[in-house]
Order: C-alpha cells, then structure tokens, then sequence
C-alpha cells in the first residue's frame, strides 16, 4: 500500500511530488503520480499552436527549477512540456502514465480512516491519502441557449481549437468573456476573418497592476467562495482581463467590441439580446472550463451550492483527499504554492515528521 497517490502532472502534482520527496517520502515504495496524458506537460501540452509563450497567462517556476528565458514567440505547449519533462527527469519522479484514474472510493464504506482505492484503466492503486491535481483541462464548458441544437454549421470549444486557418472564408462568433476569447477574435481578425464577440455582461477589462496585492485580492475572493462550499469562479470574473495596447487596439477597431447576451440561436444566425443578429458560420465556445472532479464522485464531497467545503488545500468532508489547482490554486503560481502547502499536509497526517518541523 502506497502512503500517497498524487493524481495529475501538471503544475500542481508536480510541486506536491517534489515537497513530497523533499520530506522523506520515497518515490514509488511511498508515493506516485498518475497521469493522463502520453507525456509531460499538463493541460499545456494541448493548447494550439498559435498560443506562444508570450500571449499565454504567466508559467511560473516550479520548486528547485527555474523555467529561464525561453523564447516568447515559441509554442508555449513546447516550452511547458520540455520544461515539465525536464523536471520529472532532475528530480526523478515517480510519474505513471498514461493512466486514467476513474474513481476514487474508500476500502471500507464504514471506516473513515480506511486506505482509499484510486480505480484507473491500468489496476488499482491502494493509498492512505490521495492528493487531487486534475485541475480543468478535461472538463469544458458549453453553455446552453434556445435553438442551439439546430444550428447548422459548425460548433467546437476553446478545448479543439487548433488554427485560425480552418476558418479562412468563415463568419465566426465568438462567445465568452475571458482571455481565450481575446485571443482568438484578435488572431481571426488578423487573418482576415469576419468576426463577433457574445458575452454575457460588458467585458471586464481592467488596467489595475498585476502586483502581489492584486494576487492576494484575487485568492481571498476565491478563498472566500470555497469555503462556503461554493464552487470557484471563472478566472475572468476573479481577475479582469489586463488592457493591454493590443487589446485596446482591437477594441478602437471594433473587434473586442461585445455585442451582448445570446437570445437564441437559429439555423444559419444568432439572435443577441437586442433583436440584433450575426449570420454565423461557426460558433466557437470560449467559455471556460469545471473542475475536472468526476471520479471524486462516490466520495460525495458536493455541498448544496454545487461546491466543495474547503480550508486552503484540505477538503473539510474527507480527510484522506487534498485538493490541488481548485479554487485560487488553479493558477499556475497558486497551484505551486498549492503543492507545496499538500504536501506538508500530507507529512503531516502521515506523521512523517514532528508538528515543529513544518
């Protein structure tokens, strides 16, 4: 029997395997990390092409490895898996893959201090504690709208975006207020596409410094939302988007320009909430993605609110579960310092070493 199952390589399994190891545990015999994915690099690994390094959100260093000075314009898909496999390489983790885990339920449904069983397509791993780090990437959103099913053309996610080419010649609607959603009308607009954008409030563009005061405002509001057992929000809704210059230059040109809520959706068009409507070709959904916590289910951590009761990185209904890269440590600095606070946790509860160590 395993002491720790660390689910998910990503930012946040990573750390937490790396302060694991840093505290006396001993890869394999004690601990492992499953991962999904053929090889390194998390939900990175899956982002399109276009998306360099230096258009994405901030990779930030993992513990006892710097990332360095990559070049900006490459792929950041690129850069973050030759980073992370790297690192699992330095620092010899213990990383099996790929394995999907399908479920998570207790040995003895009677007995809360009995070892947990993580069910995957590859066997059972038997564990005293199991740190959670599937973070979102598996689980998009797709909102729902009236007429929507009779759509004729083309409807895909932010998750199976690959290339502003399969669009040349297209009428695109754009719908989310995040990010991605930026990024993708400025790159069809560059190309040549005819675009529009759908969100549900007024953009949130905001030209407050991205400094460590903003960062704590930011986790206290998702803090605040997981400790009522709420489930977190969107990353946009809890940061803003920067208004940067090319983004100020796409709204001068009328391109980051929302035209509102969807009313409904018909054949060939989409109807706004103003009675105004957009001949569509393709709908791409930007509008985000859920904690990917499917095969948490038979541990019935949901609160009535749809989330889950959380204090930091401890899942208050189930002491044998640590949640990492939910709530405020989905982003790449939080789900670091997620790992890192899982593990002393984790040692902790293992008795490992003594409370004064930490």
């Amino acid at each position: 029997m395993l002491d720790v199952v660390v689910i998910g390589a990503g930012q946040a399994g990573l750390s937490a395997a790396y302060y694991l190891a840093a505290r006396g545990l001993e890869p394999e015999r004690d601990f492992v990390v499953l991962d999904a994915n053929a090889g390194p690099g998390g939900a990175w690994r899956h982002r399109w092409p276009s998306l360099t390094l230096g258009a994405a959100h901030a990779v930030h260093d993992l513990p006892g490895m710097k990332l360095g000075e990559p070049d900006p314009s490459e792929p950041a898909s690129a850069v973050v898996g030759r980073y992370y496999g790297s690192y699992e390489d330095v620092f010899e983790l213990p990383i099996h893959r790929p394995v999907k885990v399908l479920a998570i339920r207790p040995r003895d449904p009677d007995d809360g201090s009995s070892p947990l069983l993580v069910e995957t397509d590859r066997g059972v791993y038997e564990t005293r504690l199991v740190i959670n780090g599937t973070g979102t990437w598996d689980k998009p959103y797709w909102p729902s709208y009236p007429g929507q099913r009779t759509f004729t053309g083309r409807q895909l996610h932010t998750h199976d975006f690959r290339s502003v080419s399969e669009f040349a010649g297209k009428r695109v609607l754009v719908v989310g207020g995040g990010t991605s959603a930026v990024q993708f009308l400025l790159q069809l607009a560059g190309a040549g596409v005819k675009t529009a954008w759908s969100t549900r409030r007024p953009p949130e563009f905001t030209t407050r410094a991205f400094d460590p005061e903003w960062g704590r405002d930011v986790e206290r509001g998702v803090n605040a939302r997981t400790a009522a057992g709420l489930p977190p929000l969107s990353v946009v809704a809890a940061t803003g988007i920067p208004l940067i210059e090319a983004y100020q230059r796409g709204i001068t040109a009328g391109t980051l320009v929302s035209r509102g809520g969807i009313e409904r959706i018909e054949a060939e068009r989409v109807v706004f909430d103003d009675g105004s409507a957009f001949d569509a070709d393709v709908i791409l959904w930007a509008t985000g993605f859920r904690a990917a916590l499917d095969h948490l289910a038979p541990l019935k951590l949901r609160e009535p609110g749809g989330g889950i009761l959380m204090d930091g990185v401890k899942v208050l209904k189930e002491e044998r579960l640590l949640l990492v890269g939910y709530g405020a440590s989905a982003s790449t600095l939080g789900a670091t310092r997620a790992g890192r606070a899982a593990a002393v946790e984790a040692s902790r509860r293992l008795a490992r070493i003594p409370e004064h160590a930490l």
